[in-house]
């Protein structure tokens, strides 16, 4: 079989070339953060996506990696994160863990990958709990080869936090 030919057979039209702007004129991306893109499902496909059901949850999902990944603000990521029972003292351990501790920057790559992966639900196993007071999310790390992961959240008086 032989490919056909898309080219139009009337030879009385020109066969001109219409070319793009260079692009030396095409503006450059903005060096500032850019906000993720979030794509709606458009059916089954190869990679099984499975999220919460609590909107609630998915929106506090949302909100995490909206602080881990366009504002990079660890010290309100950790303020919405960690469980409202941690002390204010073990609450600035685990922000300066996150910020000034020699593998901080490991550390906080791998928790926001892994808040990002259960929001979008990649890779995401299964989800245990009633997802009404309490969602466990079993997971592969999203960074970390044949690494599995559990993460838990529980909801109190309607916020919902990291159980730890």
């Amino acid at each position: 079989m032989g490919k056909k030919s898309r080219r139009n057979r009337n030879t009385s039209q020109s066969n001109t070339i219409t070319t793009p702007q260079s692009f030396s004129q095409i503006p450059a991306p903005p060096s500032s953060v850019v906000e993720p893109i979030y794509y709606p499902s458009d059916g089954p496909s190869d990679v099984e996506l499975l999220q919460t059901s609590s909107g609630s949850l998915q929106a506090k999902l949302n909100h995490l990696t909206h602080l881990g990944l366009v504002e990079n603000d660890r010290a309100s990521f950790v303020e919405e994160f960690v469980p409202l029972d941690l002390s204010p003292g073990d609450k600035a351990g685990y922000l300066a863990d996150l910020t000034t501790a020699p593998e901080a920057e490991g550390q906080w790559n791998n928790l926001i990958a892994e808040i990002a992966a259960i929001r979008s639900g990649k890779g995401v196993d299964r989800i245990e709990g009633d997802q009404v007071t309490r969602a466990v999310f079993f997971f592969e790390h999203p960074l970390l080869e044949k690494c599995d992961r559990e993460v838990s959240f529980v909801c109190v008086g309607g916020e919902w936090r990291a159980e730890g």
